[in-house]
């Protein structure tokens, strides 16, 4: 059933938890829109059809350059989605649009409007990954539409005290400017386990609930007491209670900070516990930030989202060494780091100008990942290429994964040319298909490597942005542990590694019972690495193996993870 919740005044809010943490705070609303006096008092009717759209140029770029500056002194998830919106408000399909209103006689003001709500109709039509871009265009509207008529660009306020931060939902912009020191914690109405605000609020380790109806509805003056384990918001708790729950979290993550790797049960089982990086920057931080043994998602596609033509070989064998450097020689537990380099994940929400099919019907399940170099064999030719070059210069252990792989054959070609490199080779379980075949997959492969954001989203069906579908889109469904289970096993008869690198593996309950399943690598935010390896140092390899059966004996995601709460912690 669909996450339900009682009225504010009730007491209690439920959401879908995706950051665990407790944190208690007032509640800062955020009401992220153009004051409408302003917008009332613009009168564009005195502007010709060519200032309308030089208006519009000026405007539109600045936003552009605003999403960039802010993409620049971010890294990760963050820097992603910042360079997309960054693109989407440089799209010369959008100005089109503008342009053709404009020429219906429409004034500026209107004609912005009527060319993005054309485009949420196509992108929400698309379905999948293109409909979680509709909040990134409605924020795109309100900075054009805020600049137009001259007011600043909206946002969440700076908070003057810490705070709980309370809104519809956030766009990326307003994410990743977020100071963990003043926002205790995330609480909005709309999004799902792998929105945009739940992936940077992830990397930012900030306690997070989304899907949470009725939260804008607290009244203000109100404190809240957010559980981001449990997704339970508290209105007005007892204030004695939150303290004690607070300080409690705090001396668990206290705790949590104080691990120091390698990744390991407490029985000693290995686990490698790895990091996602998008270039050279956030590979470093990494670095110094956790104790990774090395990586297990290199999004090498962010590194050119910006670019109207191929880089070069030698181009992106630079920008791959970046990241390999950053990982030579030994990790925590005097483990070889190794750097899994994942081929471009173009298309969908991440066009590449120079790669990407210029319309699709259904980007999300259309031409993407692998699919590109069907019709383009250099464009993979040319990155194996770089990456082996990368490989050799850094002299750090280099494997090469394919995205949005779904037939045997499609491995094996994969497999072949990555061995012809001198390199191991895998490919991504995201498709459903290629976790029913993961056994023979792996008879062509060196390792898999599950995208459990993907996965999850193949397997029910279910828009990631679809906030009355955020319980489908959610990892503990059972169906997508049935095949996360199935891939493992596969993994564990053929003597093979087989890692989780989506959001899955940042959430400590859930990574206890992946290990228990059979994955022997986890790969997530930095953030995310302490509070994960912790965890399962505290558990043994037979708990891990209890919390597994129990989660996938469960009816729904709920169930799941309660049954493993209880199987670790005993209640």
């Amino acid at each position: 059933m669909a996450t339900t919740t009682t009225h504010p005044e009730a007491g209690t809010l439920t959401g879908t938890p995706v950051v665990p943490g407790i944190a208690h705070g007032p509640v800062l609303l955020a009401r992220t829109e153009v004051s409408q006096a302003a917008i009332d008092a613009f009168d564009g009717s005195d502007l010709t059809e060519d200032a309308a759209i030089a208006r519009y140029d000026d405007v539109a770029a600045a936003v552009a350059d605003g999403f960039a500056a802010k993409a620049d002194k971010a890294s990760g998830a963050a820097a992603e989605v910042l360079t997309a919106s960054a693109g989407l408000a440089r799209d010369k399909g959008m100005r089109s649009a503008v342009l053709k209103q404009l020429k219906a006689g429409d004034d500026l003001l209107t004609a912005v409007r009527a060319a993005v709500d054309s485009f949420v109709t196509v992108f929400t039509g698309m379905g999948g990954l293109m409909a979680e871009r509709v909040t990134d265009l409605r924020d795109i509207e309100r900075r054009i539409v805020a600049r137009v008529v001259g007011e600043p660009e909206p946002g969440v306020p700076a908070p003057e005290e810490p705070c709980v931060l309370v809104a519809a939902d956030l766009a990326p912009a307003d994410t990743a400017g977020l100071d963990p020191a003043r926002v205790l914690a995330l609480v909005t109405e709309r999004g799902g386990p792998t929105s945009h605000t739940a992936i940077i609020a992830r990397q930012l380790g900030i306690p997070c609930v989304v899907g949470t109806s009725g939260a804008l509805d607290v009244p203000s003056g109100s404190r809240l007491l957010v559980d981001g384990t449990t997704g339970v918001v508290e209105v007005d708790p007892d204030e004695d209670e939150a303290a004690r729950r607070v300080a409690a979290d705090r001396e668990e993550r206290a705790a949590l900070d104080a691990w120091s790797g390698p990744g390991l049960t407490a029985d000693g089982k290995p686990i490698r516990i790895l990091a996602n990086v998008a270039d050279g920057e956030s590979a470093r931080s990494a670095v110094e930030a956790a104790p990774v043994e090395g990586v297990g998602l290199f999004r090498t596609e962010l590194s050119f989202l910006n670019r109207k033509d191929e880089p070069t070989v030698d181009e992106q064998a630079e920008i791959y060494g970046q990241v390999l450097g950053a990982f030579r020689g030994k990790g925590p537990g005097d483990r070889d780091r190794y750097v899994v380099v994942r081929t471009l994940d173009a298309g969908s929400d991440k066009p590449l100008a120079f790669a990407n099919m210029l319309e699709e019907e259904n980007p999300a399940l259309g031409v993407r990942g692998l699919r590109l170099s069907f019709d383009n064999p250099g464009l993979m030719e040319r990155q194996l290429d770089a990456v082996a070059k990368a490989a050799d210069d850094a002299g750090t252990e280099t494997w090469v994964m394919a995205p949005m792989v779904a037939t045997v054959a499609e491995a094996t070609e994969f497999a072949e040319a990555v061995h012809g490199r001198g390199l191991k080779a895998g490919v991504m379980i995201e498709v459903p298909s290629a976790a029913l075949l993961a056994h023979r997959m792996l008879e062509v492969v060196d390792f898999l490597s599950i995208g459990t954001n993907d996965l999850t989203q193949y397997t029910m069906a279910a828009d990631r942005m679809a906030t009355d579908l955020a319980h489908l889109t959610d990892a503990w469904q059972p169906a997508v542990l049935q095949l996360i289970a199935i891939t493992a096993e596969a993994g564990r008869q053929a003597g093979k590694s087989v890692g989780v690198c989506g959001e899955a593996a940042a959430d400590p309950l859930l990574a206890c019972a992946l290990v228990g399943m059979g994955i022997t690598s986890l790969s997530m935010a930095a953030a995310a690495v302490r509070p994960v390896g912790a965890r399962l140092s505290a558990v043994s390899s037979g708990q891990c193996e209890e919390a597994a059966e129990a989660a996938l004996a469960a009816s729904d995601p709920m169930a799941a993870r309660e049954a493993v709460r209880e199987v670790l912690t005993g209640g």
